[in-house]
C-alpha cells in the first residue's frame, strides 16, 4: 500500500463521475440475482448439498435463509437511504463502526469479491471444456474459456452499467425459465408422487443441519450489492432498497420451490443417492431423460451464461470497490479514474481482470505445470472445480457473511447517535437479530469449513484460507492509522465519498480517462 498523495482529488475521481442514475429497481434486481446464479445454484449448488450432507430438507432451507436475510435487509436498506456509496461495506461499517474497521472491511471484500469471481472462472473454464468435448468432441483446455471469458467481461466492465444490465438481465430471464421447465418436468415425473417430506422441519433439524445451512448462504451471495450501484441507481433512497427486498423474496423462493421439485423429480428417498452419483450433471441428466435433448442441451448452455452472469456482476461489484477506495485516497488514486464516454470505473475493471488472470494462471501453473493437480482432484480433469472453484468460492462466502454481520452492527451505530425518523425495529432491533443469525451461521461455515472443501478432514488448506481474508483486514485497519497520522484530512474522508452537491458541481467538468 502507497502514501495517497494530499492534492485534491481531480473530477475524474468523484461520485458523479460514474454512470449516474441510469439503474432503476429491476436492473438493480437483476444484478443482484445475476451474482447468486440461479441455474448454477440449482444445477450445481443444490445436487451438491444433498451429496456432502446426506440432509433432504434442503429446500427449507432456503426459506429460512430467506427470512434472517429479509430481517439484515430492514436496517440495511435503512442505512442505504442516507450511506451512497459504490464502496457499500466499506462505507457503512466506517460510518457505522469507525474508519478503521471500515478500510479493514475494505479489504477483507475486495478479497471475498475477488475469491466469488475468480473460483467461478473455474467452474466456467470446467464447463465449456467438458461441453464442446461431449457435444462436439473438440478437447481443449479448461483455462482457454477462462482467458476468453476474462476479455469479455473486461470489454463489458469499462462500458456503460446500464449495458451490463441489460446483458445480465436477458441471461437471467432465460435461467429463470430453465428451471422453471424443470421444475414443471420434475412434477410431472414424480416418481414417488408430490411428496412434501422435503419441505419439514423434520427433514432438516437433522446432524448435517450447519453444513446445509452454510452451503445454502452461498447460494445468496450478491444479494447485497445492490448498495455497490447506489451512486448510478436512478433513486439510491429507494432503489437500493427495494431491490435487496425484491432480490431477497424472489431467490428465496424461487429456490426453494426448485430445491423441493428436484426431489419431487429424483424421488425423496434417491435425491441424496442420485445427487452423489451425478453431482451438478443430474438435472442435465435428468431432463435429458424426461425431455427432448435438445431441451437438456439448451439448459447446459444456459448453465455456462449463468455462471458468465455472476462473472460479470461479481466484477463490476471489485471494479466499483477499487473504484471508490482509489476516489478516496485509500488505495492508489489512479483507481478512481473513470472512462470519459461511458463513465465507467475503467481503472478497478482493469485491475479486477489482471487479478483474475494472475490467479488464474497460478492454478494453471500449479496444475499443469507442477503436475499437482493428482494431488488435489481424484479425476484429474476435475482439478479446477476441487480446487479453484471450491476453495475460492467457499472463501468468498464465508468473508461476504462475516461482513454481513458487522455491518448488522455498524448499522446500530449509525442510528444511535442520530435516529433520522427510522423506527427502533429498523435502527436496532432487526440489525440485532441478523447479527446473532449471521455470526451463527459464520461460525456454522467456520466449524464446516473443511467439509465443505470436500476434505476428510482439517489440513493447512482448512487455515490457509480464511487467513486470506483475516490478515488483509487487520492490515487495513493498521494502513487506517497510518493514513490516520500521515494525512489527517484523507483520514477524516475515509467511507464519506462525496456529497451529491459537489457531485452535482462536477456533473458538468470535463472528464478526464480513456
Amino acid at each position: 500500500m502507497t502514501s495517497a498523495p494530499t492534492m485534491p482529488p481531480t473530477p475524474t475521481t468523484k461520485t458523479g463521475d460514474l454512470g449516474h442514475r441510469r439503474l432503476g429497481v429491476p436492473a438493480v434486481t437483476f444484478m443482484i440475482i445475476a451474482a447468486s446464479a440461479p441455474l448454477t445454484v440449482v444445477a450445481g449448488g443444490v445436487t451438491t448439498t444433498f451429496a456432502v450432507t446426506g440432509v433432504i430438507g434442503v429446500p427449507l432451507s432456503f426459506l429460512l435463509l430467506a427470512a434472517a436475510l429479509a430481517v439484515f435487509a430492514v436496517g440495511y436498506a435503512a442505512m442505504s437511504r442516507y450511506v451512497t456509496n459504490a464502496g457499500a461495506f466499506y462505507a457503512y461499517i466506517a460510518q457505522g463502526l469507525g474508519r478503521p474497521f471500515g478500510v479493514g472491511a475494505s479489504l477483507v471484500a475486495l478479497v471475498a469479491y475477488n475469491a466469488m469471481q475468480i473460483g467461478i472462472y473455474g467452474l466456467f473454464g470446467f464447463q465449456a471444456s467438458m461441453f464442446l468435448e461431449s457435444k462436439f468432441g473438440l478437447v481443449t483446455p479448461w483455462w482457454l474459456w477462462i482467458l476468453v471469458c476474462i476479455v469479455i467481461v473486461g470489454i463489458l466492465g469499462v462500458n456503460r452499467v446500464d449495458l451490463s444490465a441489460k446483458v445480465l438481465g436477458a441471461l437471467v430471464a432465460l435461467e429463470f425459465v430453465a428451471v422453471l421447465v424443470f421444475d414443471l418436468v420434475s412434477l410431472a415425473v414424480a416418481p414417488e408422487g408430490v411428496s412434501t417430506v422435503a419441505l419439514q422441519p423434520s427433514s432438516l433439524f437433522v446432524p448435517g443441519v450447519g453444513a446445509v445451512l452454510a452451503f445454502g448462504i452461498a447460494a445468496f451471495m450478491g444479494f447485497e450489492s445492490a448498495a455497490i450501484y447506489g451512486e448510478e441507481a436512478k433513486d439510491p433512497t429507494r432503489t437500493v432498497a427495494r431491490a435487496t427486498y425484491s432480490a431477497v423474496a424472489i431467490i428465496g423462493v424461487f429456490y426453494a420451490f426448485s430445491a423441493w421439485a428436484f426431489t419431487v423429480g429424483i424421488g425423496p428417498s434417491q435425491i441424496v443417492e442420485a445427487s452423489r452419483t451425478a453431482g451438478p450433471d443430474l438435472m442435465f441428466a435428468f431432463m435429458g431423460e424426461h425431455a427432448p435433448m435438445i431441451i437438456s442441451d439448451i439448459m447446459q448452455v444456459l448453465f455456462l451464461t449463468s455462471l458468465f452472469a455472476a462473472l460479470q456482476s461479481f466484477h463490476n461489484a471489485v471494479a466499483r470497490y477499487l473504484y471508490s477506495l482509489g476516489r478516496e485516497g485509500v488505495l492508489h488514486r489512479g483507481l478512481g479514474a473513470v472512462r470519459a464516454h461511458s463513465r465507467a470505473p475503467w481503472a478497478g475493471s482493469v485491475a479486477q481482470s489482471v487479478i483474475a488472470l494472475i490467479v488464474t494462471l497460478a492454478f494453471v501453473i500449479a496444475g499443469e505445470g507442477l503436475g499437482l493437480k493428482g494431488d488435489f482432484a481424484p479425476v484429474e480433469f476435475l482439478y479446477p472445480v476441487l480446487t479453484m472453484f471450491t476453495w475460492l468460492t467457499n472463501t468468498g462466502a464465508m468473508g461476504l457473511v462475516l461482513l454481513m454481520g458487522i455491518i448488522a452492527i455498524a448499522v446500530i451505530g449509525f442510528f444511535r447517535r442520530d435516529r433520522r425518523g427510522v423506527s427502533t425495529w429498523a435502527a436496532v432491533v432487526a440489525p440485532a437479530i441478523s447479527a446473532i443469525v449471521l455470526f451463527t451461521v459464520f461460525g456454522l461455515i467456520v466449524a464446516n469449513f473443511d467439509v465443505l472443501l470436500g476434505q476428510t478432514e482439517p489440513s493447512a488448506l482448512t487455515f490457509v484460507l480464511p487467513a486470506l481474508l483475516i490478515v488483509p483486514g487487520i492490515l487495513g485497519v493498521i494502513w487506517a492509522f497510518v493514513l490516520r497520522r500521515r494525512d489527517p484530512e484523507l483520514y477524516r474522508n475515509i467511507g464519506h465519498g462525496i456529497e451529491e452537491a459537489e457531485a452535482a458541481a462536477f456533473d458538468h467538468e470535463p472528464h478526464r480517462g480513456i
